[in-house]
């Protein structure tokens, strides 16, 4: 066995004979219990909040989405539409055509955005999961609308007396005086309200999804024109391959995007958040440290005498470093194992009777995840082995005479 730790296990197993040194060496192991415990519990809970805040877009957003590489609109011909279908590793595509317009009901109004889309939208994405009441009809002048737009307006379901009127700007040019006298420079839609859907609050705000051949109609656009599409890939494709199959059949004309890419900036602030908050919990953990650093040294000069026999037998002082270097890593190893222990029974208690709760119906949202505790154990020894080699670096020939 080797000589530097097995005096080095024998000390972390052994108790000084003055109680003050084992009154600092159980602080130490419990500081570092703890925080270990605190940076995975942090993290998890992060990564719990991440995975929840990234479930709306994953059920908005598509695998791989089109839109105009300039200006809002595209056109789509028959052929490209079968040329699409033919290409390996798309499950199915769907069109969809978006414009912002001006909504009002009941001498109530506010702006959002119609988007008519297709029958295989709900294929392409899982929208219609979100369904809060109702359910998805968009056929026959009906249209779905966002939680948030349903209460600003006070839309009910399936209100054929009082439906929402959708009001878009007339294309062309020329001023408004040119649309004649008694001319109305925009076109007017009533639609019936057949379920309202509630993802997030911005989004709740923001469309009311209709037929993509009601859409085109009253944005008077013919039925080639869209200004995006929708695809959902198979899970075994090649997404490189099909981005480049699609981009070469597509042309210039489109740019694409992944489910990342259309939410850079919820990505980047989520990744920022998380690496700021693992920093702020390591640099408490820094200075919790300095409390094995301070153990070690009441250690070794509670062992002065051990040392110096040891010394006097033939042990180099490089060896003797090394018994309280290697110590502290024991230590810091065996207390960061025990708080990610204790840690992993809360969080998976969390997951199985979430007894924290956002709201009655909401638990906190917690993920286990194997990443997090490779980091914080590696942040741990990391910094235990730092610290063990600052404090360990106080034996000399010096304290030993």
């Amino acid at each position: 066995m080797n000589f530097p730790f097995y005096i080095a296990k024998r000390y972390v197993r052994s108790k000084s004979s003055q109680n003050a040194v084992n009154i600092i060496n159980f602080i130490t192991f419990l500081v570092i219990v703890i925080g270990s415990a605190a940076l995975f519990i942090v993290l998890s809970a992060f990564s719990g909040l991440k995975t929840f805040s990234l479930s709306f877009s994953n059920l908005f957003d598509p695998d791989l989405k089109a839109t105009a590489q300039t200006g809002k609109f595209f056109s789509l011909g028959p052929e490209e539409e079968q040329k699409l279908l033919e290409i390996a590793g798309v499950a199915s595509y769907s069109k969809e055509l978006e414009e912002q317009v001006y909504l009002t009901h009941r001498q109530k109004s506010c702006v959002a955005y119609i988007k008519g889309v297709d029958e295989a939208y709900r294929t392409a994405t899982r929208v219609d999961s979100a369904i809060y009441w109702g359910n998805w009809a968009i056929e026959d002048q009906q249209a779905v609308a966002g939680l948030g737009i349903a209460s600003l307006l006070g839309l009910t379901i399936n209100d054929y007396q009082d439906p929402l009127k959708i009001l878009a700007p007339k294309p062309g040019k020329g001023s408004l005086s040119q649309q004649g006298f008694g001319g109305k420079p925009y076109n007017e839609m009533p639609v019936v309200i057949s379920g309202v859907y509630a993802l997030e609050e911005n989004l709740d705000k923001k469309y009311v999804f209709t037929e993509l051949a009601l859409a085109q109609v009253m944005l008077e656009k013919d039925n080639t024109q869209i200004s995006g599409i929708n695809f959902a890939l198979e899970r075994q494709a090649d997404r490189t391959e099909v981005r480049n199959q699609i981009t070469a059949l597509l042309g210039d004309k489109v740019v694409l995007r992944n489910r990342r890419q259309l939410n850079n900036a919820l990505y980047r602030m989520l990744n920022t958040e998380n690496l700021a908050t693992y920093l702020i919990f390591t640099l408490v953990l820094i200075i919790a440290l300095f409390n094995v650093v301070g153990a070690i040294i009441m250690m070794i000069l509670d062992k002065q005498q051990n040392s110096k026999t040891l010394y006097n037998l033939g042990a180099t002082i490089r060896e003797l470093r090394r018994i309280y270097f290697v110590q502290g890593i024991l230590v810091t190893s065996f207390g960061g194992l025990i708080g990610l222990f204790l840690a992993s029974i809360l969080i998976w208690s969390q997951l199985s009777f979430g007894w924290l709760k956002i709201t009655p119906s909401l638990a906190y949202p917690v993920e286990y995840k194997l990443m997090n505790l490779l980091v914080v154990l590696a942040t741990i020894v990391v910094l235990g082995m730092i610290a063990s080699k600052i404090a360990s670096s106080r034996v000399t020939k010096k304290l030993l005479s």
